[in-house]
C-alpha cells in the first residue's frame, strides 16, 4: 500500500506540473499572438540551445518543460533528445552538495553533449524515418475568438455563469494547490521546487478563471485535459510503479558492485529509467 501511495503522489505531482506547463505555454503563445512559437521555431540551433540549457538546469522541471514544448510541436525530435541527454535530474542537487566544482563541470559537459547530440539526431531522423511530434493545431491563433485574454471585465460574469468544464478544472487545480501547500504531494519542505509548483498552479487558476469560453473549451478542456492529461498520468504512474517494484526485488547496487566491468553498460541502461532514485547508486559510487 505504501508503494502505491508513494508512486501515486509522485505521479500526480509530475502530471499536474506537465498539465500546468502545457496550459501556460499555450496561453503565452496566444497572448503573444504566436510570437513565442516563432521564437522557438526561429532556428534549429536555437532549439538545441534552449532544450539543452533547460535539461542541464538542476532538477527535473527543465526536462518537464522540454516535454511540454515538444508536445506542442515547438521543438524538434533532436532538440528533445538533446535536452534529455543534458538532464541529470534530482541527482544534480546531491552532486552540488557533495562535489560542487565537479558537478558544475559535469553540467557544462552535458550541455555541450546535448547540443551536439540534438544536431546529430535531427540529421538521423529522415534516415530512420522517425515521425516526430506534430505541431498542435490549437497553437494556431484565431484572432476573432482569442483577442481578450487580459481583459478582466468579464471575469466575474464568467464565474457567475461558470460552465461545468471550468468548474471541474478549478476543482482539479485548487485541489492540487492544497496538496502542494499542505505537503500532501510534491516536496515535503518549502524549497524552491514547492514554491515553483505552487506559483505555477496559482497561475493556472488565474488563466482558467479569466480566459474566454471558446479558449477554455477548445484549448484547455477538449485538447489539453481530455486528450493529454489522463495519458500523462497513466504512463507516469505505471512506469514509476513498475520501476519501484522492480528495484525492490532486484538489488541493483549490490549487482553493480559485484560486476564492476559491466558498470558502464549498466549505467547507460539505468540512465534510461525515468526515475531519480536508481541513478543515485552511481552518484554515490
Amino acid at each position: 500500500m505504501e508503494v502505491l501511495s508513494h508512486n501515486l503522489k509522485h505521479g500526480l505531482m509530475i502530471t499536474i506540473f506537465v498539465f500546468v506547463m502545457m496550459i501556460f505555454i499555450d496561453y503565452i503563445n496566444v497572448v503573444t499572438k504566436g510570437r513565442m512559437e516563432g521564437a522557438m521555431k526561429g532556428g534549429r540551433f536555437r532549439q538545441y540551445i534552449v532544450a539543452s540549457f533547460l535539461g542541464a538546469t538542476p532538477g527535473c522541471l527543465g526536462a518537464f518543460m522540454n516535454v511540454s514544448f515538444y508536445i506542442h510541436g515547438l521543438m524538434s525530435f533532436g532538440a528533445i533528445v538533446g535536452g534529455m541527454i543534458a538532464t541529470s535530474g534530482d541527482e544534480s542537487f546531491v552532486m552540488l552538495a557533495m562535489f560542487p566544482e565537479e558537478a558544475l563541470v559535469l553540467f557544462g559537459i552535458l550541455f555541450v553533449l546535448g547540443v551536439a547530440s540534438a544536431y546529430i539526431v535531427d540529421r538521423l531522423v529522415p534516415v530512420f524515418r522517425i515521425e516526430p511530434c506534430k505541431e498542435c493545431q490549437l497553437l494556431r491563433v484565431h484572432p476573432q475568438y482569442e483577442s481578450l485574454y487580459l481583459n478582466m471585465g468579464g471575469t466575474l460574469e464568467q464565474v457567475r455563469r461558470m460552465s461545468l468544464s471550468r468548474f471541474l478544472l478549478l476543482v482539479l487545480l485548487l485541489g492540487s494547490l492544497y496538496g502542494f501547500v499542505a505537503g500532501r504531494i510534491g516536496p515535503p519542505d518549502w524549497n524552491w521546487q514547492r514554491v515553483t509548483l505552487v506559483s505555477l498552479v496559482c497561475l493556472a487558476v488565474f488563466i482558467v478563471m479569466t480566459v474566454p469560453d471558446h479558449y477554455l473549451e477548445e484549448h484547455i478542456w477538449n485538447h489539453i485535459a481530455k486528450r493529454h492529461l489522463w495519458r500523462v498520468f497513466i504512463w507516469t504512474f505505471g512506469v514509476l510503479l513498475a520501476v519501484d517494484l522492480g528495484l525492490r526485488f532486484w538489488n541493483l547496487e549490490a549487482f553493480v558492485r559485484a560486476h564492476m566491468l559491466w558498470v558502464l553498460l549498466i549505467a547507460a541502461l539505468v540512465g534510461v529509467i525515468p526515475e531519480s532514485g536508481p541513478h543515485l547508486v552511481f552518484v554515490m559510487m
